[in-house]
């Protein structure tokens, strides 16, 4: 289970922009995160995947309550989150190939004898062809490139899935490919998913039950 317990999280102690938010997602459940821009569900995200720590609340991953963030974090609860954001050029180092940028996960874990099995499966699961692996960030498309992305969250196989407006870049035929990518991947390992986003009508096809961001707050966080 991924459960957020009363979290309260911003940038400024004074200044939370998520107010005591509960969420949980069951093991191989899909839920959507559903709210207008700017309304906190990111940073929420964010805190779900162990990468901002949060003012007040608990965050527990399958039974263990979450003690340190980011690096801090234990290898076992970090590996065990994959997470793919909105914006690929912000998340991509654009001095890395891309076959380097889906590795980089396995190396960081020791774990470089694995780096061409786990291209060998990712590469066409999430729709990339081989030739492009040898480029850099700006010589693909933003769609070439977050396929990469999302096969840099896969390649730890990790148990829970976090895409935080994955596809709010990107044209039709892309979107769909990725939630084909992401829902052949859950369908093999069954892992969780929390989808964050404002198109009601994807995340309400896409994910088991949707939460409603005005639903979770007593009103509408700010920033």
């Amino acid at each position: 289970m991924l459960e957020l317990h009363c979290v309260t999280a911003g940038y400024q102690r004074h200044a939370p922009v998520v107010r005591e938010v509960s969420l949980t997602v069951a093991p191989g459940e899909s839920v959507g995160l559903l709210g207008p821009s700017g309304c906190g569900k990111s940073t929420l995200a964010r805190v779900a995947a162990l990468l901002h720590r949060p003012d007040a609340g608990r965050v527990v991953v399958d039974g263990t309550e979450v003690r340190g963030w980011r690096h801090r974090a234990p290898r076992a609860l970090r590996t065990a989150i994959g997470v793919v954001f909105q914006q690929p050029r912000l998340s991509a180092d654009p001095r890395l190939r891309l076959a380097d940028l889906i590795a980089e996960p396995l190396r960081a874990t020791g774990r470089r004898a694995e780096v061409p099995e786990r291209l060998d499966a990712l590469v066409p699961a999430v729709g990339l062809t081989p030739d492009l692996l040898a480029r850099r960030p700006h010589e693909v498309s933003d769609g070439q490139l977050q396929r990469a992305c999302l096969a840099r969250a896969l390649v730890l196989r990790p148990r829970w899935l976090i895409c935080d407006e994955m596809t709010a870049m990107l044209d039709a035929s892309t979107t769909a490919a990725l939630v084909a990518a992401v829902e052949n991947y859950r369908a093999e390992t069954g892992a969780g998913l929390l989808a964050v986003g404002h198109d009601r009508v994807l995340l309400e096809r896409w994910t088991d039950r949707t939460a409603d961001w005005d639903q979770l707050t007593e009103g509408p966080a700010k920033g």
